[in-house]
């Protein structure tokens, strides 16, 4: 990890000057009615969590450019995932995705012990053939026409519950890459009904206080047609299987002129949102770094999670995970970058004037409702999330604490190199 004398002299060159600009900020507030400290408060309470893949330099369909000093293992990932906590404050736990985390249980609590993290949702995978298998997801997993093949998806999704269980885990999340390709490859029918009838055996195999995420994607792997391809049947599916599935949004999975903001404000309304993968994207499901190409997006968003936390509908309890591929930067500065745009639009969606909002809403005023939203988006809420990161003493500027720290250059010389030759994502 990073050694704290690095941290404290980053930290001592700017401090003085975040204190102005605190203070500052806090008088503007306050002439808005808005205390300060007490929004510093929720964002430092706030958390994202981290996926363990997403240390490591991701890929295209093409090819894969590996980064120096890449994680070899999960045990290596963790010590990445916690430099990011260390410095940001903003990523306490990490969500693993078997089987490429795949350890002794007693393992990963002792690094998680070593670490400091927590472990937050499980992650099956069925979009890839392993070594060991007997049966190919080629022709798909849980919705395969086999039946030994589907079988062979549930037990791996109940697998993940199990080692899930021994190391504090309270949820699972199944994504499937099963689709078509072409017209007439399959039945639509007939493919939904085996997939909802698998995901009801691993559903049975769901310990009473975990919860079960189901993803969308619009498309790929397949290009024809995709089994959970939208928010609708997403939302179908965990009506079908019962009150503890719920529908996972990936801000990433949807066509280009989607109102997502929209669909959350629908899965909180029926009680049926379980959390969230954020990212970016431009023309598909890029993963791109949060908040890169969209940032008003993702503080719409969040407009309706604070409009819910402070209603607290039914069911209302949504897990927040990063999930992105870093092709050209390095993975651990795009993830501090993202959790700290995270926790931007959390803090500025705080601010929004939720009853002058209500009552321009209520009086038809289009202009009004949105200069509201507007006035807060364009707050620079930079010195609460700052202020809120040095008082728990972690980096006023994570990245420049990382990179005054050398990380990447030390662990370059204790892991080896990976070969470049490889392609597609991994």
């Amino acid at each position: 990890m990073i050694e704290k004398d690095v941290i404290a002299r980053v930290n001592d060159s700017a401090s003085a000057a975040l204190k102005a600009d605190y203070k500052a900020l806090g008088e503007q507030l306050a002439r808005r009615g808005v205390n300060i400290d007490a929004v510093k408060a929720k964002v430092a309470a706030y958390g994202v969590a981290v996926p363990s893949w997403g240390v490591g330099t991701g890929g295209t369909r093409f090819a894969r450019f590996p980064g120096t000093g890449e994680p070899r293992n999960i045990f290596d990932k963790m010590d990445d995932c916690a430099v990011i906590h260390q410095l940001t404050g903003a990523t306490p736990s990490v969500s693993l995705h078997i089987p490429w985390d795949k350890a002794d249980p007693a393992d990963l609590k002792a690094k998680a012990e070593e670490t400091g993290l927590s472990f937050d949702a499980m992650n099956s995978n069925t979009f890839q053939d392993q070594a060991d298998q007997a049966h190919s997801y080629k022709f798909g997993s849980l919705s395969n026409a086999d039946g030994a093949t589907r079988q062979q998806a549930v037990e791996h999704n109940i697998e993940c519950i199990e080692i899930g269980k021994a190391i504090g885990s309270k949820a699972l999340t199944v994504w499937i890459g099963d689709g078509s390709n072409f017209p007439g490859q399959t039945n639509f029918t007939r493919q939904f009904e085996r997939y909802l009838d698998a995901m009801r055996s691993v559903y049975k195999a769901l310990p009473d206080d975990w919860r079960i995420f189901t993803e969308h994607k619009m498309y790929e792997p397949a290009f024809y047609s995709t089994v959970v391809q939208d928010w609708g049947t997403n939302y179908m599916i965990a009506q079908e299987l019962g009150d503890r599935a719920y529908c996972l949004v990936d801000l990433g999975h949807h066509a280009p002129n989607v109102n997502i903001e929209m669909i959350v404000a629908r899965l909180i309304q029926f009680g049926k949102l379980g959390g969230f993968h954020f990212n970016d994207s431009k023309y598909g499901d890029d993963d791109l770094d949060t908040a890169s190409i969209d940032p008003y997006r993702l503080f719409l968003v969040f407009n309706e999670l604070v409009d819910a936390e402070l209603r607290q509908p039914r069911g209302f309890n949504p897990a927040h995970m990063l999930d992105q591929s870093h092709n050209v930067t390095d993975p651990i500065e795009s993830l501090m970058v993202s959790a700290m745009e995270v926790q931007r639009a959390y803090a500025a969606a705080l601010l929004v004037d939720r009853k002058a909002l209500e009552g321009f809403q209520e009086g038809n005023d289009a202009l009004m409702a949105t200069a509201t939203l507007k006035q807060a988006f364009r707050t620079d809420v930079e010195p609460i999330l700052a202020m809120a990161r040095l008082e728990k003493g972690a980096a006023i500027d994570p990245v420049s604490a990382y990179r005054a720290a050398g990380y990447r250059a030390k662990v370059a010389d204790e892991r080896p190199a990976v070969s470049g030759g490889g392609g597609g994502i991994v």
